[in-house]
C-alpha cells in the first residue's frame, strides 16, 4: 500500500514575491487558489474536501481540515467580513478543527486552532525590496524552502522530561521559524507582520450539569462532522470513558462502527472485557469489534532500523510505528476511511491539581479538603504541600528557577506541580545541552505570560494545547497509511466546553472525570461511565527494548545526538546497551529515542514527503477557483 501524501499549504502575502521563491513552491505543489487580486494567496496539495473558500468582491475566506461548511454556507458567512481579522468572528461557532486563512484588501489574516491541533508557522524571506512573511501549516515546509539549519537549543530542550512548559512547548525546532501560539493568529500586511490573540480561556463559571449539557452538544457535533451515516468509521475502542462516549455518539450519528481494542498483558488490565461489553451495547448498525492481544502485533519499538518522514519535532512515533501501521491497515481492509481516538480525553476533562492554589485563597475549608485527599492518593509530602500552597511567585520566575535547577537530583516523581511540572534532564545530556536549556528557560521568562493568571487554569489551558499539538502528529502519521486518526476531543468547542467548568467540580481526589460522566449519561452505559481504571503496556515497553537491544546499541556507537552535542557519548552508550537498568528514567529514555530518530529521519529525507514531486504528477496543478459571491449594483 502506498503511503498517502500529508496535506499542506503555504499562505502568501498579497504582494509580488520572488519569482525564484514562487517557481520552487510551484514545482511541488498541486492545487493554488488566487488572492482577490489575482496573485498567488494558497499554494500546497490538499484533498478538494479538505478546503472550502469563497470569495466576494476583494474579500476571500478559507477553511481547510475537517468541517461540515459547504461552499454556500462559507459564502452567506463572508457577508460578515469587513476586514481580514473579521473571519475569527465569522466562524466561531463551525464545529470542526480547522485552519482559518482570509484576505481582504491586501491584508491577509491566518489561525490555527486555539488547542493546537491545527498549527500555523511563520517564516521571513527577503522580497524584492523588504522582507516577506510566509504562513504554513507545517514547520518542515518553510525549513525546506529557506534552507534552515536545526536549532540545537530547540533540539536539547527535547530531551527534557517530564514535559517542556509554555511557551517553550511546541516551538519550532529550526533557526528562522516561528510557531504562532494556538489561540493567536498571524496578520500579514503590506509592511510587514504582526500576531495577536483571538481566544482566550472562557471563564470558570459554570457546575458540573451546566457543563455537561454544553460538553455533550459540543463533542455530539465534534463526532457528527466527522461521521458519514452508512459509511464505515474505524474507533479506538478501549472501554474507557473517552473511547467509548465517541463510539456511542458515532453509532448514533449513523456510523457502521469497526472498533479496535488493544488487550495488554498487564496483570490487572480490563479493557478487552469493558469494550466487549461496549461494544455490544452500540446501537444502530452492528459494530464489529475487533480485538488485538499484544502478541498478534509488532513488539514495540519494530523498525529502528529503518527511515521515516520527520514530522515538525521528535514525538512518539518511534515506539508504536509499527503497531499503528499494522491497525491501520486492517482497518482499511474492513473498509475504514478515517478512524477516531479519545487521545486528549485526559487532559481537557481532569484539570490539574494546582487548582488548590487558587482556591485555597477562595474557599480555604474546601481546598484543604481536597489537599489531603490529592496527598493520601499521591502521596505528596507535607512540606512540598505546604510550600506549594504558600508559593506567590509569578509564572516569570518560576520559569526561570526552573532553568537553574535542570540537574536537580532530588526528582521526587510525587511532588505537587507549581505552575507546573519543572523540567529536568537526563544523566547522558551533555553539559552543553544544559546549557542551552537553561538560557532558553531564562530568555523565555523575561518576556512570556501564563496562559491565565491562575495557575490552575494555566495548567489546564497548557496540557490541552499539549493534547492538541500530539493529537496533529497522530492524524499526521495515520494519513500516510491511509486512515487517518483524529481527536474529537481536541476540537475547539470541546475545549471551551471543558474550561467553562469550576476545575474543583470537574476534578477532585474522591471521583473520575465527573464532567464526561455527566455528559454521557443516558447515551453511555452506566456501567462504562464508572469505570475508573486503565490499562497499561509497561511489559511490552520493557519487553520491545530488550529485543531491540541489538539495534539501540548500534544508535549508540553513531549517535546523531552525540554529533549535535548535546548528549554525552558515554552515558548514552551505557543507557542504550543495558535499557534494562534504568530506574524510573522510562519517560527520558523515550524522549532521547524520539530525538535520536527524529534527526536521523531528517538526515535520510532532507525534503520532506509531503513535498515529493511523483504526488505533484499524480496531481497536476490546478488553480482552484473560489464560489463568488456577486455584489448587487449599487443604485
Amino acid at each position: 500500500m502506498r503511503d498517502t501524501p500529508t496535506p499542506w499549504f503555504v499562505v502568501l502575502p498579497d504582494r509580488a514575491l520572488p519569482p525564484v521563491l514562487l517557481a520552487r513552491l510551484r514545482r511541488h505543489a498541486c492545487r493554488v487558489v488566487d488572492h482577490p487580486s489575482g496573485l498567488p494567496w494558497l499554494l500546497g496539495c490538499w484533498p478538494e474536501e479538505e478546503l472550502v473558500h469563497a470569495r466576494a468582491g476583494r474579500t476571500a475566506l478559507a477553511v481547510a481540515g475537517t468541517t461540515s461548511l459547504t461552499p454556500t454556507e462559507l459564502t452567506v458567512r463572508l457577508k460578515g467580513v469587513r476586514t481580514a481579522a473579521d473571519a475569527g468572528s465569522v466562524l466561531r461557532d463551525a464545529p470542526g478543527s480547522f485552519h482559518v486563512i482570509a484576505s481582504a484588501d491586501g491584508d491577509g489574516w491566518v489561525r490555527g486552532t486555539a488547542s493546537g491541533a491545527r498549527r500555523v508557522f511563520w517564516t521571513t524571506v527577503e522580497g524584492l525590496s523588504t522582507g516577506v512573511t510566509l504562513a504554513a501549516d507545517r514547520a518542515r515546509t518553510l525549513a525546506w524552502l529557506t534552507g534552515a539549519e536545526v536549532d540545537t537549543a530547540q533540539l536539547a530542550a527535547r530531551l527534557a522530561v517530564p514535559y517542556l512548559p509554555h511557551p517553550l512547548a511546541g516551538a519550532a525546532m529550526w533557526r528562522g521559524v516561528h510557531a504562532l501560539a494556538p489561540g493567536h493568529a498571524l496578520h500579514l500586511e503590506p509592511d510587514g507582520s504582526r500576531t495577536t490573540a483571538w481566544w482566550r480561556p472562557p471563564p470558570a463559571e459554570l457546575t458540573v450539569p451546566q457543563g455537561a449539557a454544553a460538553l455533550r452538544d459540543a463533542l455530539r457535533d465534534a463526532v457528527a462532522v466527522r461521521v458519514r451515516p452508512g459509511q464505515v468509521l474505524g474507533a479506538d475502542l478501549s472501554g474507557g470513558m473517552d473511547s467509548s462516549s465517541l463510539c456511542f455518539l458515532a453509532a448514533e450519528a449513523g456510523a457502521r462502527l469497526v472498533t479496535v481494542t488493544m488487550q495488554w498483558t498487564g496483570p490487572g488490565n480490563e479493557d478487552a472485557e469493558y469494550a466487549a461489553y461496549a461494544a455490544r451495547r452500540l446501537p444502530g448498525a452492528a459494530a464489529r469489534n475487533l480485538v488485538f492481544p499484544s502478541q498478534d502485533l509488532p513488539p514495540y519499538f519494530t523498525g529502528l532500523a529503518g527511515h521515516h518522514d520527520a514530522a515538525d519535532e521528535p514525538w512518539a512515533a518511534v515506539a508504536e510505528r509499527a503497531q499503528q501501521h499494522h491497525l491501520t491497515r486492517v482497518l482499511r481492509d474492513h473498509g475504514a476511511r478515517l478512524r477516531l481516538t479519545g487521545h486528549g480525553g485526559d487532559h481537557l476533562l481532569v484539570p490539574p491539581t494546582p487548582y488548590v492554589h487558587a482556591l485555597l485563597r477562595r474557599r480555604p475549608l474546601l481546598a484543604l479538603r481536597h489537599v489531603a485527599g490529592f496527598r493520601a492518593g499521591n502521596r505528596w509530602p507535607l512540606g512540598a504541600t505546604a510550600r506549594m500552597l504558600l508559593d506567590r511567585r509569578p509564572y516569570a520566575h518560576w520559569l526561570a528557577a526552573a532553568g537553574d535547577r535542570l540537574r536537580d537530583p532530588t526528582r521526587h516523581w510525587s511532588l505537587p506541580e507549581e505552575w507546573g511540572a519543572r523540567p529536568w534532564l537526563p544523566p547522558w545530556a551533555a553539559r552543553q545541552a544544559v546549557e542551552l536549556l537553561g538560557d532558553l528557560l531564562t530568555s523565555e521568562a523575561a518576556k512570556a505570560r501564563p496562559l491565565a493568571e491562575d495557575r490552575g487554569r494555566h495548567g489546564w489551558v497548557h496540557q490541552s494545547q499539549e493534547a492538541g499539538r500530539l493529537a496533529r502528529f497522530v492524524q499526521d502519521s495515520t494519513t500516510a497509511s491511509g486512515v487517518p486518526a483524529q481527536s474529537p476531543f481536541c476540537d475547539d468547542a470541546v475545549l471551551t466546553a471543558c474550561l467553562s467548568v469550576q476545575p474543583h467540580l470537574a476534578h477532585d481526589p474522591w471521583s473520575y472525570k465527573a464532567l464526561l460522566s455527566a455528559a454521557m449519561e443516558g447515551v453511555v452505559p452506566d456501567r462504562l461511565l464508572r469505570r475508573t481504571t486503565k490499562d497499561h503496556c509497561n511489559e511490552e515497553w520493557h519487553a520491545g527494548l530488550r529485543l531491540h537491544r541489538r539495534e539501540l546499541a548500534g544508535w549508540a556507537e553513531e549517535s546523531h545526538l552525540v554529533a549535535a552535542g548535546v548528549a554525552e557519548e558515554g552515558a548514552l552508550r551505557q543507557v542504550l546497551h543495558s535499557p534494562g537498568l534504568l530506574d524510573g528514567n522510562g519517560a527520558a529514555l523515550d524522549n532521547t529515542l524520539w530525538a535520536e530518530a527524529w534527526l536521523r529521519d531528517l538526515a535520510a529525507h532532507p525534503t520532506p514527503a509531503h513535498l515529493d514531486p511523483s504526488h505533484r504528477e499524480e496531481h497536476p496543478l490546478e488553480r482552484t477557483e473560489p464560489t463568488e459571491r456577486t455584489e448587487p449594483t449599487a443604485r
